[in-house]
């Protein structure tokens, strides 16, 4: 079996695109650098508690952490089915993130974003990246520190460490692909 589906895998992708060495993120979980070896190395199962703990470290949803859907071995790590992707972003904010990419292992994450009508985010985010998005369909308003734009289906925009939110006031979802670097999910 290809180990790159496993919850270790994924929490050393994350702390290491977030630039964490092991002690820094065992300090902020109050554990040992031996145990979060062993998760990592995914010799050791981490309890419920500290998955929550985790995630609220990465600021990541909790769903992240619970890895894949079952996939033929030659499937696992290259090929993700749409029905089997991974859930993940601000559903509550009326957008729907599923995970793209095969895993969070490699310097880049590729997202599948849904705005569903009437969705925004007020509050402007920042985040350490280098982010690609591409409209596939509807329309979207989107503030990039600030300067306002109006996206179509087929147009596409670029954020480079800067503030950003976004808005669908428009009676049909906007659907974006993103590629985004270094993973933040």
């Amino acid at each position: 079996m290809n180990d790159a589906n496993t919850l270790g895998r994924d929490l050393r992708a994350l702390r290491t695109s977030r630039k964490m060495t092991l002690e820094e993120l065992a300090a902020q979980l109050d554990r040992s650098v031996g145990w979060l070896s062993q998760v990592e190395r995914d010799i050791s199962t981490p309890r419920m508690s500290d998955l929550r703990e985790i995630a609220d470290v990465f600021g990541v949803p909790l769903s992240l952490l619970f890895g894949n859907a079952k996939a033929p071995e030659e499937e696992q790590g290259r090929i993700v089915r749409a029905a089997a992707r991974r859930v993940m972003g601000e559903a509550d904010m009326g957008l729907v993130e599923t995970l793209i990419s095969p895993d969070l292992t490699d310097s880049f994450e590729v997202i599948h974003s849904t705005f569903q009508p009437g969705s925004r985010r007020a509050k402007p985010i920042s985040r350490p990246t280098q982010e690609v998005a591409y409209l596939v369909s509807g329309k979207l308003d989107i503030w990039l520190d600030e300067d306002p734009f109006t996206l179509k289906a087929g147009d596409s925009f670029r954020i480079r460490e800067q503030s950003y939110r976004w808005a669908n006031p428009y009676s049909e979802p906007a659907i974006a692909i993103w590629v985004i670097s270094p993973p933040v999910y």
